[in-house]
């Protein structure tokens, strides 16, 4: 079978602007993933495929009628905007060409932090109380410090400094300009949690929809002064491969009472949201111990060496599977869902629960 791998590969900014003539800021591709990783999952697909390399840009519809791929397995964030994720999904749908993950009205409401919240309240799914700022005037109807603040359309904790805690006015108004001139889109305002923090893994579609050990984000493990946040500082600065930051822990050390009502929630957001094949939850308790939907992460990171702390894999060896047998299931979920043979026996050498 012929495999086309979608991506973004990190590059340097070098002073680059966006599509209205608006400086950059140096974490712009933050999102995009290393050579390493692009590379890591290319040898996995060839294992048992033939694999084309497509990157995601302008000339992908001319790649994709060329190379006429059975099946995409798509890692592409996409360029610019809050639709970026979006774009290479529908443009595979306007081809006729299948693809692995959701699609595009699943990624484009992920991506916006506050839309995400929206729907899940629309089905009783608990997340924090939040409101969107796009000026720096604003009213916060109700919401009481400590409050964190976020840009509207980021990941990879993009804009999430140790700042972005704040407990006065002064502090939120200072954020707040920072996210809105910094990244030029809407801020969110969200209540801060001060319980534990986790994030689900989740393979599979319907019936057969699995979730892999719980990772808990070990918020003591942070410097000293630090916010108890999974911040930009703790997944890029104070977190290297050669000095790792012994943050997560997984399985994570819970209740099974409360491990139950994890998975539960991350079923319930996966299909609410209309997710596809594979997909990262991330949640945190609240005073009272009760898990809210944080963010939902239907593109997740799948960095391959065990020493970089990315939560998907780290989840999936914890279940017994290697990076290359993580990446193969992804693929071979997508062929089911799309009715499409891998045109490979697969025998599993690990179990889901």
């Amino acid at each position: 079978m012929k495999v086309g791998l979608t991506f973004n590969e990190k590059r340097p900014l070098l002073g680059g602007r966006n599509g209205r003539g608006v400086s950059l800021p140096e974490d712009t591709y933050l999102e995009w993933d290393d050579a390493e990783t692009i590379t890591a999952i290319a040898a996995a697909l060839r294992k048992r495929h033939d694999v084309v390399l497509i990157e995601a840009d302008e000339r992908s519809v001319q790649a994709f009628r060329r190379e006429e791929p059975d099946i995409v397995f798509n890692i592409a964030e996409g360029r610019f905007g809050p639709l970026r994720e979006a774009e290479i999904p529908a443009l595979l749908d306007s081809l006729g060409i299948p693809y692995t993950g959701s699609g595009p009205e699943t990624l484009s409401v992920a991506l916006d932090k506050a839309w995400t919240k929206r729907v899940l309240r629309q089905f009783g799914i608990a997340t924090p109380d939040f409101l969107v700022c796009e000026e720096t005037d604003y009213y916060l109807n109700g919401l009481t410090f400590p409050l964190i603040v976020k840009p509207l359309w980021e990941g990879s904790s993009k804009g999430i400094l140790d700042k972005a805690v704040v407990e006065t006015p002064q502090e939120l108004r200072k954020q707040v300009k920072f996210v809105l001139e910094r990244y030029q889109e809407p801020a969110l305002i969200e209540k801060f949690l001060p319980g534990r923090e986790f994030t689900l893994a989740l393979l599979g579609n319907d019936s057969s929809l699995e979730v892999l050990p719980v990772v808990e984000i070990n918020l003591n493990t942070l410097p000293r002064g630090a916010h108890p946040i999974y911040s930009y500082e703790a997944k890029w600065v104070w977190d290297t491969p050669k000095s790792p930051l012994r943050i997560f822990e997984c399985p994570a050390k819970i209740p099974y009472t409360l491990e139950r009502k994890l998975s539960h929630l991350a079923k319930r957001t996966f299909q609410v949201l209309k997710c596809r094949d594979w997909c990262r939850i991330d949640m945190r308790l609240d005073e009272k111990g009760e898990p809210h939907v944080l963010e939902v992460n239907p593109l997740p990171g799948i960095l391959p060496n065990p020493e970089q702390n990315s939560c998907f894999p780290k989840a999936a060896r914890a279940q017994g599977m290697k990076y290359e047998e993580l990446i193969l299931e992804v693929l071979s979920i997508a062929c089911k869902r799309v009715g499409l043979s891998d045109e490979v026996s697969r025998t599993r050498h690990y179990s889901l629960r």
